[in-house]
């Protein structure tokens, strides 16, 4: 494969997920989630078990938990619930545990220096991801953040990602997604955007390496990093025929 024809090449923006990507998430979730189990009279569950659930919506989050104790009849019983509790206390004490992955935002700041055109799409509900960029000093990165519940869909369905492309005003070849999972790759692919994936976060159990991408990067710099190696040529192109 030639530099001309690499999927990176001529990439324009980068569409970035957030958790297990950006950040360490599952402390927060382990708190919250336990808190919400004892509330409900039920035994508290370990941070590895509940990192394996993480990735599809704070719905599949809170099903896949009741379902450790619960038939499917009894999961949608006690459903509202468990996420008006999970709710309460996951706000209480959003990002109070999670931490940034290494070289995040140095990552950003390199991609952006770039000329490269960011925006952040979780399945995380907006109401909890505005406030966590926030309080970790990441949404200023970013000129549009989508949350699970902005749209009827959420990854892996690609509806989210066209969503960023078109407000970008740019085809999907021109923006690289950024993930950790499958979710992030298949509505990648569907999108018909390139996609890059790093290997520590939360694939729901599975290999990164099973996952179809682009490319593997252990971390947002060395995506940045590699973007840039392959966008050269074409972003000098760009900023030679732009006016002043």
């Amino acid at each position: 494969m030639t530099a001309a024809t690499h999927p990176l090449a001529g990439v324009r923006a980068a569409i970035i997920d957030l958790d297990g990507t950006m950040l360490d998430t599952v402390p927060d979730f382990h708190v919250a989630i336990n808190r919400m189990r004892e509330e409900l009279g039920l035994e508290a569950i370990t941070a590895e078990q509940i990192k394996n659930m993480v990735g599809k919506g704070s719905e599949n989050l809170i099903r896949s938990v009741l379902s450790l104790d619960h038939d499917d009849a009894a999961v949608e019983q006690h459903f509202a619930a468990a996420m008006d509790a999970y709710q309460r206390h996951y706000l209480a004490i959003n990002g109070h545990h999670s931490t940034l992955y290494p070289d995040v935002a140095a990552g950003l700041t390199e991609l952006k220096d770039a000329g490269i055109r960011l925006a952040c799409v979780t399945n995380k509900p907006l109401s909890f991801a505005l406030p966590l960029l926030k309080l970790k000093e990441l949404d200023g990165y970013f000129e549009v953040i989508y949350g699970g519940d902005s749209f009827e869909k959420k990854k892996p369905d690609p509806l989210p990602l066209v969503k960023a492309c078109e407000y970008f005003g740019l085809p999907p070849h021109q923006v690289v997604a950024i993930g950790d999972s499958s979710n992030d790759a298949q509505a990648a692919r569907a999108a018909g955007c390139p996609v890059l994936t790093v290997p520590y976060g939360y694939n729901h159990g599975e290999s990164i390496h099973e996952t179809d991408s682009d490319g593997i990067v252990e971390t947002l710099l060395h995506a940045a990093q590699l973007i840039d190696a392959h966008n050269q040529p074409n972003q000098h192109q760009l900023n030679q025929t732009q006016p002043n």
